[in-house]
């Protein structure tokens, strides 16, 4: 049997993100020099060594956990965290009989790691106790002064961690929220697609129902034809949801265009089309084509309109009916066509033509 291997792809912060523990690994020279150079017993330099080596690999094996993790700075870590932390800290202890003030060299790391792996509460006692603890040595200390420069390396390092791991924390968050707003976008998307494809069909095989029902027994030809066309319609209506759903669904316009033609004449409405489709851009064409099915969906539901004309120009489509005229309350179906509209560059316009009935159009 073929032996099978999954490559799993991996985020580069996590295949490589331990060489940031590596590359200041070099600061550890200081404590190798005052290890090299001490004048303490051998048991404590030899500790000192033994201690060196088991930080600088509970270091870096502590930051490839925390980049494996995936955990953003300041999250709740695992409590093993906290135990890499006691080990990092035990090291620089034992350190002290051989390194003296040297041992200081460790803060930065301990620093580091508590800043990005452990919780913010974490960072600020340890930030502050390093920093304080660093100050104390400089004042305090023999010959203090010489670890000036530390203090100073300490302080810094003390503000560009809780800058930076503040930045990385708001940075996820404003990702999180961006995530958050595209799918409720995109579920706005779908919904409003589903309504404008349903809606429309749902009308139209109403209305053959209906005309099917009226044929059936003086015209059986005719209330045939009419039931498969039905059928038709509802499989295309399946097909359109099944598609609008996995974000596929691309109507074009000249098929809207017969589609609309069709339902209406059906319907017993006389319909005039002028101009052509292709005067409109395949983009605009795609929420037109959208626009135009909703506008149709009114008509046969709500206008009780004789003729109908549809009239497409560069930049425009419009639609007339000699109906009821435009409604006081605005519903569901125009508020969708004037958020597609809005969505595509353009505006939608309702206006009452001095004949009666009602407009609209669609500008860019």
């Amino acid at each position: 049997m073929a032996k099978v291997t999954l490559d799993v792809e991996k985020n580069p912060w996590e295949r490589y993100g331990w060489l940031m523990a590596v590359v200041w690994m070099v600061f550890l020279a200081y404590p190798v020099i005052a290890l090299v150079t001490s004048a303490a017993e051998v048991e404590w330099i030899i500790t000192g060594w033994i201690a060196l080596v088991v930080f600088a690999v509970v270091y870096v094996y502590g930051f490839m956990r925390g980049f494996r993790s995936g955990r953003v700075p300041g999250d709740t870590p695992p409590p093993s965290q906290y135990g890499v932390l006691g080990v990092l800290c035990l090291c620089a202890l034992v350190s002290i009989p051989a390194e003296g003030a040297s041992a200081l060299s460790f803060l930065p790391f301990i620093m580091s790691f508590t800043s990005y792996g452990l919780s913010r509460t974490a960072h600020w006692i340890v930030s502050i106790s390093a920093t304080v603890l660093t100050a104390a040595c400089v004042i305090w200390a023999p010959d203090g002064i010489k670890n000036l420069g530390l203090l100073v390396i300490v302080t810094l390092l003390f503000a560009v961690n809780s800058i930076s791991t503040w930045l990385i924390r708001r940075a996820a968050d404003a990702d999180v929220l961006g995530r958050e707003l595209a799918t409720s976008e995109g579920r706005e998307a779908v919904a409003r697609d589903v309504h404008d494809l349903i809606g429309h069909s749902l009308t139209v095989i109403n209305l053959k129902a209906q005309l099917a029902e009226r044929l059936i027994d003086t015209n059986p030809a005719q209330a045939k034809i009419e039931l498969a066309h039905i059928s038709e319609l509802a499989t295309e209506a399946i097909a359109g949801v099944r598609q609008t759903v996995a974000g596929a669904r691309a109507s074009s316009l000249p098929e809207q265009l017969l589609a609309s033609v069709n339902a209406l004449e059906s319907a017993g409405i006389t319909v005039q089309v002028t101009g052509d489709a292709a005067v409109l851009s395949a983009a605009q064409g795609l929420t037109a084509s959208w626009i135009l099915r909703e506008a149709t969906t009114n008509i046969l539901r709500h206008a009780q309109a004789r003729t109908v004309s549809i009239a497409l120009e560069p930049g425009t489509i419009s639609v007339r009916d000699d109906g009821r005229g435009i409604s006081e309350n605005e519903g569901n179906g125009i508020r969708g066509m004037r958020e597609r509209a809005a969505t595509a560059g353009a505006r939608l316009v309702m206006s009452t033509p001095h004949t009666g009935g009602a407009q609209l159009a669609v500008i860019w």
